[in-house]
Parts: structure tokens; C-alpha cells; sequence
């Protein structure tokens, strides 16, 4: 990976910080992009440490607030000459009570779906001209236990509110494989992965008691995060899937998906309707 910049968003914890550690290790030039400035601050120092790459940055990035997205891309777009793979690692999972963003959109679905959306908008023209380039998503096989309710894509008030993580994940889905579409012939390729049941920070927001048996669950059953990066790291890195797009990937193999989630015309009533939800102007970047 020397002479290729990725940004990885969440890079300060879990599988996003094994992501860029790995990737970091190979020569990348990594843009650690995060909402908290001080932990990934932090993980940096830790990275440039472990590896002997300085050549790791942390910029601002709030995926649930679209000023922030607009402030991060337009800030990229400036200072970058090129990226090579961006990476959509940034989750958020709440347990039972949501909330709303800034924006008025409920933060799950602004933090996990709609701010790599439109993330990916304006960075959009940067990939291209960087091309061959890659887009990987982090989704989840927990997208089977949902359904993606098009009459009602900003779910303000959803009990629990856990739900609407699976929700996300099945957004995407729906995202990548219509991205996927968009894309072909650009040398932009989009492919999206399950990485596993991680025992990772994701889960920190289930409270006591019912947090008892989810710690005892993925401290016993759950990947580890430095196994649970290895598909996103794989995707982001390997020749094999050099020319694949559209694909989704556990453990590193191509995988299955269910019908749903195969449905082309819910897919791109899904971005038709996010694009609204995002208010791109004429002046942004359109895929």
C-alpha cells in the first residue's frame, strides 16, 4: 500500500483502529477520520508507534451531522491530491431510547446510512480521478432482522431503538449494490462485507444488567477485532478482488445475500429518497 492514501471513518476504535494499524503497517498514507479528536489522537500516536508510518492524520468527522460531512469532504477535496480506498467502518448502535441529530434525522440512521452517503457524494469526483480506486462498506449480516421501511426512511421514535442499527446495515446494502451499479466503468469498485460478531465498542450503549450477558457473549463467541478487520482489510487491499464490484464478502469469500436485499427497485427508491434526505444542492457532486 505505499503511495496510497485511504481514509477509514472510525478509526479510533474497534475494527476500524485494527484497519488502520494493518494498513498503516503495509506504507498507507491513513486519514483517521473521527468524531473524537482526543481518542483518535491518541490512536495515532499508537499506530505511528507500532508500525513507523508518520504518515497517519486525523481529521474531523461527525457521520451524524451533515455540516460536519460537508466541512470534512470539502477539506479533503482541498488538501488531497487523491484517494485510493475509503473505507465506511463508523457505527453506531443505540439501545433502547434513539435520538435525533442535528438535522433532525434519527441518529442511527444519519450516523450509519446517511452521512456515508453523502460522504460519498462529495467525495465522489476525487475517487474517480484517483481511479483504480475502491469503496468498501462495513455492513452486517444483522441486516437479515430488519427491513428497510421506504415510508418511513427517517424512523424517529423506533422502540427499541437497537433496531434500527439492523435497519442501517440494510441501508447499506441497498447503498453499495445501487453505488456498485453507478459506478461501472469508472474503476471505482464498491464491495461491502459482514466482519464478524466483534467484541467491540459498538455494544457499549446496552445497559445494566441486560449488558451482563452480552459481555459474557462476546468476550466467549465473538471475533476478536484485529479477526473481525480482516475482510474490510482484504477488500481494501488485495488483488484478487482488484476488478470484483457489487459483491458482499464474510471472511474474505464472496457471500450470499437474501432476496430483500437483492431487490433492485427498493434499492433505488432508497437512494432516490436519501438524496432528499441530504439535501445534495446542484452543486455537489451527483453519482
Amino acid at each position: 500500500m505505499e503511495g496510497k492514501t485511504v481514509i477509514i471513518t472510525g478509526a479510533n476504535s474497534g475494527i476500524g483502529k485494527e484497519t488502520a494499524k494493518d494498513l498503516a503497517g503495509r506504507g498507507a498514507r491513513i486519514i483517521m477520520a473521527c468524531r473524537n479528536l482526543e481518542t483518535a489522537n491518541a490512536v495515532k500516536d499508537e499506530i505511528v508507534k507500532e508500525t513507523n508510518n508518520n504518515k497517519v492524520v486525523v481529521k474531523k468527522l461527525d457521520l451524524g451531522s451533515q455540516k460536519s460531512v460537508r466541512e470534512f469532504a470539502a477539506d479533503i477535496v482541498k488538501t488531497e491530491s487523491k484517494i485510493d480506498v475509503l473505507i465506511h467502518n463508523a457505527g453506531m448502535a443505540l439501545a433502547f431510547r434513539g435520538q435525533t441529530s442535528e438535522d433532525g434525522i434519527e441518529l442511527t440512521m444519519a450516523t450509519n446510512h446517511y452521512g456515508p452517503f453523502l460522504l460519498t457524494h462529495l467525495l465522489i469526483d476525487l475517487l474517480k480521478k484517483s481511479a483504480p480506486a475502491r469503496i468498501v462498506i462495513v455492513a452486517s449480516e444483522l441486516y437479515r432482522l430488519s427491513s428497510v421501511n421506504l415510508n418511513k426512511l427517517n424512523p424517529i421514535g423506533t422502540f427499541p431503538a437497537a433496531y434500527l442499527y439492523y435497519v442501517s446495515k440494510f441501508a447499506n446494502i441497498y447503498f453499495a449494490r445501487e453505488l456498485a451499479k453507478r459506478l461501472e466503468g469508472t474503476k471505482v469498485t464498491v464491495n461491502f462485507l459482514h466482519p464478524g460478531m466483534i467484541d467491540s465498542g459498538i455494544w457499549r450503549n446496552i445497559p445494566f444488567p441486560l449488558n451482563l450477558p452480552m459481555m459474557a457473549i462476546t468476550k466467549g463467541f465473538f471475533k476478536t477485532t484485529k479477526a473481525g478487520a480482516q475482510t474490510t482489510i482484504y477488500l481494501a487491499t488485495s488483488d484478487e478482488v482488484a476488478n470484483v464490484s457489487g459483491k458482499y464478502f464474510m471472511d474474505c469469500k464472496e457471500s450470499t445475500l437474501n432476496a430483500a436485499a437483492l431487490d433492485e427497485e427498493k434499492g433505488l427508491k432508497l437512494w432516490e429518497e436519501s438524496v432528499k434526505i441530504v439535501k445534495l444542492t446542484p452543486q455537489e457532486p451527483k453519482i
